[in-house]
């Protein structure tokens, strides 16, 4: 059964990774990708899969490095055309117990004050678990084109020929027309 906001999951359990560390493969059904698919507003998800290495560290902390890859169906914003795009994404983050993050989110604040790279802030393990598979649909989801585009599709806006009447003073000179006297005499006083 597929959760509607996190349709694909993996949850492991932090405790019972082997101090070598572990290695997961995962494959999307029809019925997540699908579920994927109305979640992100995608026209269909045709495929997606995830490679994980999760390495325990040091301080109850884990490295986790893998792999996205999907195939996504979705619409040109020019042509209307269906498209594919492929998404292949890899990822590098540490998880930390939730007391960490704080401390941790510090360091990486320091690091970005300074000229060196700057680490990715860690992500909290939930409840003693790091869910790979929504881990996997965050990294596939953030690297969608929000506006995809056929690689030949050129957008050319309607040209609209100009009316000789319509111009910034337009306006005015209709209050100009109307403003004049009928008997061609200015008005005097009485």
């Amino acid at each position: 059964m597929t959760d509607r906001a996190n349709p694909w999951r993996l949850p492991v359990a932090v405790a019972q990774i082997p101090e070598t560390g572990l290695q997961r493969d995962l494959e999307a059904d029809r019925a997540t990708l699908d579920a994927m698919a109305a979640v992100a507003g995608l026209r269909e998800i045709l495929s997606a899969n995830a490679s994980f290495e999760v390495t325990p560290q040091s301080g109850g902390r884990f490295h986790v490095a893998g792999r996205v890859r999907a195939r996504v169906g979705q619409t040109c914003v020019v042509t209307l055309d269906p498209i594919e795009n492929d998404i292949d994404e890899t990822i590098d983050l540490i998880f930390a117990p939730p007391e960490q993050i704080p401390q941790l989110a510090t360091l990486v604040d320091d690091a970005a004050e300074s000229e060196d790279d700057i680490p990715d802030p860690p992500e909290p393990i939930e409840n003693g678990m790091i869910d790979l598979g929504r881990l996997a649909t965050d990294v596939l989801f953030l690297a969608i084109d929000p506006y995809p585009r056929k690689p030949d599709a050129v957008f050319e806006p309607v040209v609209v020929a100009a009316d000789p009447e319509d111009h910034p003073f337009a306006a005015l000179k209709a209050l100009q027309l109307d403003d004049k006297p009928s008997s061609g005499k200015k008005p005097g006083k009485r």
